[in-house]
């Protein structure tokens, strides 16, 4: 099996767009045929797990790992001393076709950086690993294709010819 190509997609700052970009970037893509595996980068303590419940019941029991298995799908949950690396998270998503990550600006990862001029027009990624930008500022020079913030077929289109060899059989 191929390895699944990866994205990742950045910004200078928090609010700057990225999820609100991504959501629809995933609606495209589904929409193309394609299967997507998404990480999200957290710095806050979330909590999936409701409480009550009994996989929050295991855990509070003191259990480091737990899972739950239903006819359509399946949640791991794994106690960890740090945040877990990118690289080692990567391998649990299977059965995709590409895996979009928000965030991970330091991961040695191709990346799709967001820039909105009210947020500034810093740019964080390193050049080597920098795919594209998807922005409202219409001037910014870099030396990688700038796409419409608010178009994202723009973007699917350059994922499609870069990341995705064979296009999906749309019947």
């Amino acid at each position: 099996m191929a390895d699944i190509p990866v994205i990742c997609f950045v910004a200078a700052k928090s609010g700057t767009g990225k999820t609100t970009f991504l959501e629809k970037l995933i609606k495209e893509m589904v929409n193309r045929g394609y299967e997507l595996g998404v990480v999200k980068s957290d710095a806050h303590n979330f909590e999936i797990d409701v409480p009550g419940k009994d996989s929050w019941r295991f855990a509070q029991a003191g259990a480091k790992a737990t899972a739950i298995i239903g006819p359509d799908k399946y949640a791991l949950i794994q106690k960890t001393d740090q945040k877990s690396d990118l690289e080692y998270v990567l391998p649990l998503i299977q059965d995709v076709d590409i895996i979009f990550v928000e965030g991970y600006k330091a991961a040695n990862r191709p990346k799709i950086e967001i820039v909105r001029r009210e947020m500034g027009t810093e740019i964080v990624s390193d050049l080597e690993n920098l795919v594209a930008v998807v922005t409202d500022v219409k001037e910014l020079q870099v030396p990688v294709p700038l796409l419409d913030i608010n178009d994202c077929g723009e973007a699917a289109d350059l994922i499609e010819d870069r990341f995705l060899s064979k296009k999906k059989d749309i019947n």
